[in-house]
């Protein structure tokens, strides 16, 4: 069973000015497609490449000697999931249950975006920053490279990609008015609530 690239819930000009065309151009067009292409060579004639994709993250992070797999199986899924995180028109404060949740596990919903901006401009070098649900608490978490929460047992609920490739294009060295976009103009809570409500 060969992993294939989703499609774009929206078209690759859709969030401009924030996030453009051309970002998406490589950023989609080829890092995204290159870990799909990656894995599916990696896992040929191999069982593991049978399973769910999430499957194949779990058991590629607990064994060393699949740790491409794993890189290629987790980047694949952290994207895929990334470009749900953006919408056109987003930004601002969620609402409902997921905005009471995020009051009460942070303090109000500006502590929460103060630990978010923290998370995603300490994160050295590449990485993700995550709203993840542990347990019934909503955390706020970094990961390096192509790590991924589900490995520690975490849901994720939303996530911003902060390795360079993912923001040069248009902010160049600007990882604080990149991670600042997202907030105010491209995060998608509508997403982030309905994994909350699922899971």
């Amino acid at each position: 069973m060969a992993f294939t690239q989703p499609a774009l819930p929206y078209d690759v000009n859709a969030l401009e000015p924030y996030m453009s065309a051309k970002t998406f151009e490589f950023h989609y067009g080829k890092h995204h497609a290159a870990y799909v292409t990656n894995l599916n060579n990696l896992l040929k004639d191999k069982a593991l490449g049978n399973e769910p994709l999430e499957e194949v993250i779990k058991v590629s992070a607990q064994d060393p000697s699949l740790a491409g797999v794993f890189n290629n199986a987790a980047q694949t899924w952290n994207h895929s999931f990334f470009w749900n995180c953006l919408k056109p028109g987003g930004g601002g404060a969620p609402t409902g249950d997921l905005a009471a949740k995020i009051s009460s596990a942070f303090g109000s919903f500006e502590q929460f975006v103060s630990e978010f901006k923290t998370a995603a401009a300490t994160q050295f070098g590449s990485g993700w920053a995550w709203l993840v649900l542990e347990g019934d608490t909503l955390k706020v978490t970094k990961t390096g490279n192509a790590g991924n929460p589900m490995v520690q047992g975490q849901t994720p609920l939303l996530t911003l990609d902060v390795w360079e490739h993912a923001y040069y294009i248009d902010f160049q060295n600007r990882r604080p008015d990149y991670i600042q976009t997202f907030l105010d103009h491209l995060v998608n809570w509508d997403f982030a609530a309905e994994r909350l409500a699922a899971a």
